[in-house]
């Protein structure tokens, strides 16, 4: 079993240039991943009492393995990643079992014996601060705590009308089931979920490579009244680490944006704070947690800050997202486009080119004599 006072979750940096990636990482088994093609789909599953329960499954089949992300609703906002080595393994749920009060093994992955690794991320809180009086952009907290929305106790809508199979994706839009001041009248917090059957970079920033092992998320606070003139908001993440060999990451750039369309104008600073145990306080159940590994889990949270007391913000256009992939085996590793190799072989090679072009010139070129003769 992982601890988090050693976690095989570590901070690294993944890519060149001026917007750092950062990875948590987990060391992959050897021969699992990195299939040429999968064959990816995307699923409701319906449930089976007729309730608009929200159960997203993401199945990306390759030749030899089969990759498993099962996002849920159901409690706090989460995703199971399970990795098999066949083909052929399917999803189980088993409805009446999971809305109970035991949802322990009402959702399996088969057959059993094929799991090469399975993991959980789990969303459980929404921060907000009062960066007013606040000049330190690392302080932590960075600014005046507000009381934290708990996204256990969120209202979500019902996936099946944002589901669009030829994206590959889907929506959870949801705002807290108890609103006293009404900050959320028209406003919601959205997850949007997105899978790939392809390698490439989406055209809006921050344009993470994704291949066909990946998962996209993009998360956006819209129309939501903050608490404050100049409130920051946050994410709690708890990260459920298990087993002997996990292989697994979550991958972003520490950026998130102030405008839908994104850009260098609506850039802000990502914030994300080291993993510490999650023992000093009661986590919201996930029930598709409990059900897939049972009542003994072993997590370990991080937080994400989105913004500072200067700059662009939230209170810009009340607006506020933030991307990551979610994956099993190895990250993508971006490698540097056409345009800059090319750009650093003119800025690089072209000195190194115009002194050998000289000295093969002096050597090679045409001779020429003094119209003076020597003096014997």
């Amino acid at each position: 079993m992982c601890s988090c006072e050693e976690p095989r979750w570590g901070w690294g940096h993944c890519a060149p240039g001026p917007i750092l990636l950062l990875s948590l990482l987990l060391a992959a088994p050897l021969g699992l991943l990195g299939e040429e093609t999968r064959q990816v789909t995307l699923e409701v599953i319906p449930d089976s009492m007729g309730l608009p329960q929200n159960l997203l499954h993401i199945r990306a089949v390759g030749t030899n393995s089969t990759l498993h992300y099962v996002w849920s609703s159901l409690g706090p906002p989460a995703v199971l990643l399970v990795a098999t080595n066949t083909p052929h393994s399917d999803l189980s749920v088993n409805w009446s079992r999971l809305l109970s009060p035991e949802p322990d093994g009402a959702l399996m992955v088969l057959p059993k014996d094929s799991i090469q690794f399975s993991s959980a991320l789990v969303f459980t809180r929404l921060f907000e601060f009062d960066s007013t009086n606040t000049s330190d952009v690392a302080a932590e907290p960075p600014g005046k705590p507000y009381p934290p929305y708990s996204l256990a106790e969120f209202s979500w809508n019902n996936i099946t009308d944002s589901l669009d199979p030829a994206t590959l994706s889907a929506t959870f839009r949801g705002h807290p089931n108890q609103d006293p001041t009404r900050a959320f009248a028209n406003g919601s917090l959205t997850f949007r979920v997105q899978a790939f059957s392809r390698s490439g970079r989406p055209a809006q920033p921050p344009r993470l490579l994704h291949t066909m092992d990946t998962c996209q998320l993009e998360v956006a606070l819209v129309g939501a009244s903050p608490r404050g003139n100049r409130s920051l908001f946050g994410l709690e993440l708890d990260q459920l680490l298990w087993g002997s060999l996990p292989s697994g990451f979550v991958q972003w750039r520490p950026v998130a944006f102030s405008q839908k369309q994104g850009g260098r104008e609506s850039a802000l600073p990502c914030q994300a704070s080291p993993l510490h145990p999650t023992l000093a306080y009661p986590l919201p159940q996930s029930p598709i947690v409990r059900a897939f590994f049972g009542s003994h889990n072993n997590f370990c949270a991080f937080n994400l800050t989105f913004g500072a007391s200067t700059g662009p913000g939230y209170w810009d256009q009340h607006y506020l997202s933030w991307s990551m992939l979610l994956g099993v085996g190895t990250p993508p590793v971006d490698a540097l486009s056409p345009l800059v190799l090319g750009i650093m072989a003119v800025a690089l090679g072209a000195p190194g080119f115009m002194l050998l072009a000289g000295g093969l010139f002096l050597l090679l070129g045409p001779k020429r004599y003094s119209e003076y003769q020597p003096i014997n």
